[in-house]
């Protein structure tokens, strides 16, 4: 993606297969001979560090909770004058496959099983005063069992974006209105994420964006 790459590893001493997340933002860094990752430009320093100082913040963030619908981040590490979080493989598919793969809308427990759990770690990011603030259908991912799993958080791309005239870091159709301004008047907030909630909820019944 435009802010890391993600690769699939196999962690040979827990002997089990991980997702290695490195901080990459295309935009203001490089990579140069020998894996070492630079900032573009000098110009680009200042907006490179804030967006790693952001994803170590959310990988350390990450590591603190622990419910089956937040990503768990094992470890991270700075390396290569970038940063990297080891997480869970997770195997599923998003949720705009799921509802594809429906064929119509589900019925209540079937609504329930996917909004309850993801509701459960929204309730413990707020206690933590975390905002999501970009939950839409392409960042959630069912497993196998159903279990939703909120991913990408995006800490790192969060800091770039409000250090440069694109601030709209949400996914269009599902951001509540306060996403679309600057305005210090409408303040972004708990209620944010449960506009995001309350979108994703109508995709997963009608299969259309609101």
């Amino acid at each position: 993606g435009g802010f890391g790459v993600v690769y699939r590893a196999f962690d040979r001493a827990l002997e089990r297969t991980v997702a290695i997340k490195e901080y990459l933002p295309q935009q203001s860094a490089t990579r140069a001979a020998g894996g070492q990752v630079l900032p573009r430009t000098e110009g680009e320093r200042d907006r490179f560090e804030t967006g790693l100082k952001a994803f170590v913040r959310e990988a350390r963030m990450l590591a603190s909770f622990d419910h089956p619908s937040l990503v768990k981040v094992y470890r991270y590490g700075e390396h290569h004058g970038t940063a990297y979080m080891v997480m869970p493989c997770y195997e599923g598919q998003t949720l705009i496959k799921a509802r594809a793969s429906l064929g119509g809308p589900p019925d209540q427990p079937a609504l329930w099983k996917v909004l309850q759990p993801l509701m459960e770690a929204v309730q413990q990011l707020h206690a933590r005063d975390v905002l999501h603030r970009d939950i839409a259908p392409d960042n959630v991912i069912l497993l196998a069992d159903s279990v939703p799993v909120l991913l990408d958080f995006g800490a790192a791309r969060q800091m770039v974006a409000a250090s440069t005239p694109l601030t709209a870091i949400f996914k269009p159709s599902f951001g509540a209105i306060e996403q679309y301004s600057n305005d210090e008047r409408s303040p972004l907030g708990p209620w944010t994420d449960v506009y995001g909630l309350a979108s994703l909820a109508h995709y997963w019944l009608t299969g259309q964006v609101p």
